[in-house]
């Protein structure tokens, strides 16, 4: 076994991981010694938001119900705003990655401390990675203050998720796994850790859909989550991401549903030269054909196969190209316009990739 040269700066998040472990948010706050807290959340758990604050009380000094996915940068401003007149002292959020990547945009500007309550698979809870949007472009970073401090995982808020967004959201998640096992710069440890949350998510998937009320298949999946969260930190984003971020900050697609599209086909895309990677995937999803797979994972559970269904359209796929090329995004495939302009085509046109 070869072990290259790397730098591995562990995350630092306090992880908590059970049902109604939402129970356990007060002590949480008391223990980080919050007396103003900004609560972030959408609109889908207003309802677990207001209890939260009730909890809270007095604690909770300000508060923002609905977000905006890619962060828009007036969006942010804002929030910090309103973070800085109320003098918060910790920032709260409740819902999936938009909830989340807006607590980030704060701390960045702030310098308060996260407590992270996430509710779909996004995995942005384990990352110090940031993203805002602005003038169509989106811009992305590395802080170590926006990785949240603590994050809370209480499978039973993920139950009433939508199919469609568990779907995406967990292909979302297989992304991260997949990108951090493609990673030149990854430590030898970030590989058995995205196999691991890879084999959560492509079994307990199908289980969701199937059968969305079961807390066990939910817990399996937010595991999974918490996995690909914790290797996307480790690790520089490479093709697969810098196609996403220009795809949703650019051209306004769904987040998670553009993962879902573009995954199995980076997966192809770099199937002749990460060799070791890609055998390590097989082994994982069990299977000879990876990127096949991946797609009729995303196909059987109805997670997104083409940019088309998104609102991508075709004329675009040259230009976006071309943003992603300029980007410089790490990979171990070279990365030329030519091939991106043909990856994008076919996940345009959402073809199975062979």
């Amino acid at each position: 076994m070869i072990i290259h040269d790397f730098v591995y700066e562990p995350p630092s998040a306090r992880v908590i991981f059970a049902p109604r472990s939402r129970g356990r948010v007060p002590e949480e706050v008391s223990r980080l010694s919050a007396e103003r807290v900004l609560m972030i959340a959408t609109r889908a758990m207003k309802p677990h938001a207001d209890v939260l604050v009730q909890w809270l009380g007095s604690t909770v000094s300000a508060r923002i119900d609905g977000v905006t996915q890619h962060v828009p940068a007036e969006k942010a401003r804002e929030a910090a705003l309103i973070a800085t007149d109320a003098d918060v002292d910790l920032v709260m959020c409740l819902g999936g990655g938009s909830a989340i990547g807006l607590a980030k945009a704060v701390a960045k500007d702030t310098g308060q401390p996260i407590l992270a309550i996430p509710t779909t698979y996004a995995g942005s809870e384990m990352t110090p990675i940031w993203g805002v949007t602005e003038g169509g472009r989106k811009s992305t970073g590395r802080e170590p203050r926006v990785l949240p401090r603590v994050v809370v995982y209480d499978p039973e808020l993920t139950v009433s998720l939508p199919a469609s967004t568990s779907a995406a959201s967990g292909m979302n998640a297989l992304a991260h796994c997949v990108e951090g096992l493609f990673a030149a710069d990854a430590p030898p440890i970030t590989g058995p850790i995205a196999q691991e949350g890879i084999r959560a998510l492509s079994t307990s998937l199908p289980l969701v859909i199937e059968h969305p009320d079961d807390l066990y298949a939910r817990s399996a999946a937010l595991y999974g989550a918490w996995l690909a969260g914790w290797t996307l930190g480790t690790v520089r984003m490479g093709v697969h991401h810098t196609i996403c971020h220009v795809l949703g900050g650019t051209f306004g697609l769904s987040h998670a549903g553009t993962h879902s599209v573009v995954l199995p086909h980076v997966t192809a895309y770099n199937a002749t030269v990460a060799r070791e990677p890609m055998a390590a995937l097989a082994r994982s999803l069990s299977t000879a054909d990876p990127a096949g797979a991946l797609w009729d994972l995303a196909h059987s559970t109805g997670a997104p196969t083409a940019l088309a269904d998104l609102g991508f359209h075709r004329q675009d796929v040259e230009t976006a190209a071309e943003m992603v090329v300029e980007a410089r995004a790490s990979d171990p495939h070279p990365i030329t316009k030519e091939e991106v302009y043909l990856l994008l085509l076919a996940a345009h046109d959402g073809a199975r990739p062979t």
